[in-house]
């Protein structure tokens, strides 16, 4: 809708077509049904949150930076809000209404949404001819595959676009869920179903101890792992498994080893009759208490005042470095978002028109481009929108 809606503007006679009974529903689902449609920051800062090919989208960024996306849907009457974290989110809360507005943007113009599915890309002599669809060839002189990746299928997202760009010669690098929840063979995920944690610290490491990931913020644990905001960013960093990864939360990231034991001194102290098992409640959650007190080995009926400074530092260890054993992602069907696509090398940056063919564009997933969470996806898909909009006329 925003390649369609520059396109138009830009005086190009515009078809946008959309398989899906009406467009736009991969943003109706994003955001938990508010639609995170940008973040609040400046071009450093976006690139930093963009871990494939960041450099590729820095013409894209520049062209339309994430206070210029607040500026275009606030022009389009779209009232906005920023959030913990600088996510962006519609005044109403709504992911209809941005919806709502991209559509009436790229119709304001002159763009003619058409609801019928593309069944292919045609080319000629190394310059795009047509499009087909409803068993005919449409003639054409440009066209952008905006098709999405292959996460949220019921949205539309099911690989079209791929299969456009490999017939025409391009390279589709290997596509794997990303944005997605983590897997564990640890049971002590299935006995915390359900918790959740804010304010924690997560680092990820390798076997071999190198650290590929680390946040603070906001996860939660599952039947099958571990998900919530800080875990599906950190999806993104863990490419391979065929080497194992583990993650290490730390319970308590405000407090130093020090300041930690010595907290824990205190609240021994203040229960120094009382079972260890009943000193934990204003340093823990509920349900997290027994997981830790197994994992600390200790008798839970221990006495406060008959822990000793070895026990007690070893239980320290534990809140400070909880370790979970990282086995796999969930499926892309679980993906917020797809890693992998068009080869960044075979598009030019500027226009994003292919260096292939010309007349063909990109835009959004469907380019081997991917970020963490917290707006900075859509902003990638509004850019490149926008950029191949303006070139494609």
């Amino acid at each position: 809708m925003m390649a369609a809606g520059y396109a138009s503007m830009y005086g190009a006679d515009v078809t946008l077509l959309e398989k899906m009974p009406r467009p736009g529903r991969k943003i109706l689902i994003s955001g938990k049904g508010r639609c995170n449609l940008t973040n609040a920051c400046d071009v450093n800062t976006f690139m930093e949150n963009v871990p494939v090919n960041n450099k590729f989208l820095y013409s894209a960024i520049n062209n339309f930076t994430p206070y210029d996306i607040i500026d275009f849907f606030e022009g389009l009457g779209l009232r906005t809000k920023v959030e913990r974290g600088n996510r962006v989110f519609p005044v109403s809360d709504k992911a209809m209404d941005v919806v709502d507005a991209m559509r009436s943007f790229a119709l304001s113009y002159g763009a003619r949404l058409v609801n019928a599915e593309a069944h292919d890309v045609v080319a000629e002599n190394g310059q795009v001819k047509g499009v087909v669809w409803n068993g005919k060839l449409r003639d054409c002189d440009s066209v952008i595959i905006a098709t999405g990746g292959m996460s949220y299928q019921r949205t539309g997202s099911t690989g079209d676009g791929y299969r456009f760009a490999e017939n025409l010669g391009h390279t589709i690098t290997k596509i794997t869920p990303s944005l997605v929840p983590l897997e564990s063979p640890d049971k002590d995920c299935k006995r915390l179903q359900g918790l959740s944690l804010k304010n924690v610290g997560l680092k990820i490491t390798e076997e071999n101890g190198r650290t590929v990931y680390t946040d603070f913020g906001e996860m939660l644990f599952t039947h099958f792992g571990l998900s919530g905001p800080m875990i599906l960013s950190a999806s993104c960093s863990l490419k391979s498994f065929d080497r194992n990864y583990t993650a290490s939360i730390d319970l308590k990231p405000a407090l130093s080893d020090e300041q930690l034991d010595l907290r824990l001194q205190r609240d021994f102290k203040e229960n120094i009759n009382k079972a260890v098992s009943n000193s934990l409640s204003k340093l823990l959650p509920k349900k997290l208490i027994p997981v830790v007190l197994d994992r600390w080995g200790t008798d839970p009926s221990k006495k406060c005042n008959s822990v000793t400074k070895e026990e007690r530092k070893a239980l320290l260890n534990i809140l400070k470095h909880f370790t979970i054993k990282i086995s796999g992602v969930r499926p892309i069907e679980e993906a917020i978002i797809t890693s992998g696509g068009v080869k960044v090398s075979e598009i030019n940056p500027k226009t994003m028109e292919s260096k292939l063919v010309k007349g063909l564009y990109f835009a959004g997933e469907v380019i081997d481009v991917d970020a963490y969470t917290g707006g900075f996806n859509l902003t990638i898909a509004w850019a490149t929108g926008k950029l191949a909009g303006e070139n494609a006329v």
